[in-house]
């Protein structure tokens, strides 16, 4: 039987997250997207922070988080690097809307800003080996294979190693936009012909 699996969630967060950065400058017109990060549109006593973080973080979060278990329920019968693989990125859904729940401060090191931090450091650190174990158990095809490994790799370097200099606020979208067109890929895949549950057999 074919999944009735469809990409909606995924399309939901990006929908959120791009209405987010649209009104980012309302209220706050110095923000820059080339220069800032997106978090920092969200930090505490900014105005609208608690709804830009809202949108920005929590929503499209928890919509891939329940896509993930709606991809667990699809791949019901995938081998255990599959099933791994599949909630390691929900750890990093996870981990992104809790960025939103736990907003910079001012002050670098109050509580509110390392766990940011450690919540931005868990969203790529989750996703790496997540997508990573999907291709290599999912069993999809050269193509979904092709694509885990090029986000794994490409969302870190953008994340982490390229958001230097002037460019950082562009480096950084990059690298959200990555993470979030992987998973509306994804969860395209497994509503697709092939995904019923003994495909692969």
């Amino acid at each position: 039987m074919k999944a009735t699996f469809k990409p909606g969630l995924p399309a939901l967060a990006i929908a959120c997250f791009g209405v987010a950065l649209l009104l980012a400058q309302a209220g706050v017109p110095e923000y820059s997207h080339r220069v800032h990060p997106v978090a920092l549109r969200g930090s505490a006593g900014l105005p609208w922070a608690l709804a830009y973080n809202l949108l920005a973080f929590v929503l499209p979060g928890a919509a891939l988080v329940w896509a993930g278990v709606r991809l667990r329920t699809d791949w019901a019968d995938a081998g255990w690097l599959a099933r791994i693989g599949v909630v390691l990125v929900q750890l990093s859904a996870l981990a992104f809307a809790a960025q939103g729940l736990a907003p910079l401060e001012a002050d670098t090191e109050a509580t509110g800003s390392r766990l940011h931090v450690l919540a931005w450091m868990l969203w790529w650190i989750a996703f790496v080996p997540g997508a990573l174990l999907l291709a290599l158990g999912a069993r999809r095809g050269i193509g979904f294979a092709l694509a885990c490994l090029a986000a794994a790799l490409l969302v870190p370097l953008l994340a982490v190693f390229a958001p230097i200099g002037p460019w950082v606020g562009i480096a950084q979208r990059l690298a959200f936009a990555l993470w979030f067109g992987w998973w509306l890929a994804i969860c395209a895949s497994a509503s697709g012909p092939g995904s019923s549950r003994t495909a692969g057999r």
